[in-house]
C-alpha cells in the first residue's frame, strides 16, 4: 500500500486548504484512513479518520472545521481544512491500516501505512 499526500502551503488564519492522499489499489475502501499532523517538537497528533463503513471521528481541536471525506472511484482521500489557525501548523500525513479497532483509533502507532507528508503554515 503506498499513500502520497499534497496540497499542503501557506496560508493566512481563517483561510483554507484541501489536503490530498492518492492510494495504490482499492485502498480507501478497504481500510481505515486517518490523517495526522505533527508540530515542530511535538508528537504526532490524530486529526481525523473514516472507517471502511464511512464512520467518521474527529479530534476535538478540529471538529466542526475540517471534514475527511474519500473517493473511491480515484482512490484518494481529502481532507477539507477551513477557519485555519496558527496552532493547525504543522506537517500532515495520511495514514492507513486494514485492520484498525476503534480503541485505536488515536493512536499512531496502530496504523500501519504512511504517506510522507505535506507541510501546512497558517500564518497569523
Amino acid at each position: 500500500v503506498q499513500l502520497q499526500a499534497s496540497g499542503g502551503g501557506l496560508v493566512q488564519a481563517g483561510g483554507s486548504l484541501r489536503l490530498s492522499c492518492a492510494t495504490s489499489g482499492r485502498t480507501v475502501s478497504r481500510y481505515t484512513m486517518a490523517w495526522f499532523r505533527q508540530a515542530p517538537g511535538k508528537e504526532r497528533e490524530f486529526v481525523t479518520a473514516m472507517f471502511r463503513s464511512a464512520n467518521i471521528y474527529y479530534a476535538d481541536s478540529v471538529k466542526g472545521r475540517f471534514t475527511i471525506s474519500r473517493d473511491n472511484a480515484n482512490n484518494t482521500v481529502y481532507l477539507q481544512m477551513n477557519s485555519l489557525k496558527p496552532e493547525d501548523t504543522a506537517v500532515y500525513y495520511c495514514a492507513a491500516d486494514a485492520r484498525l479497532i476503534l480503541s485505536s483509533l488515536r493512536l499512531a502507532n496502530a496504523y500501519t501505512y504512511w504517506g510522507q507528508g505535506t507541510q501546512v503554515t497558517v500564518s497569523s
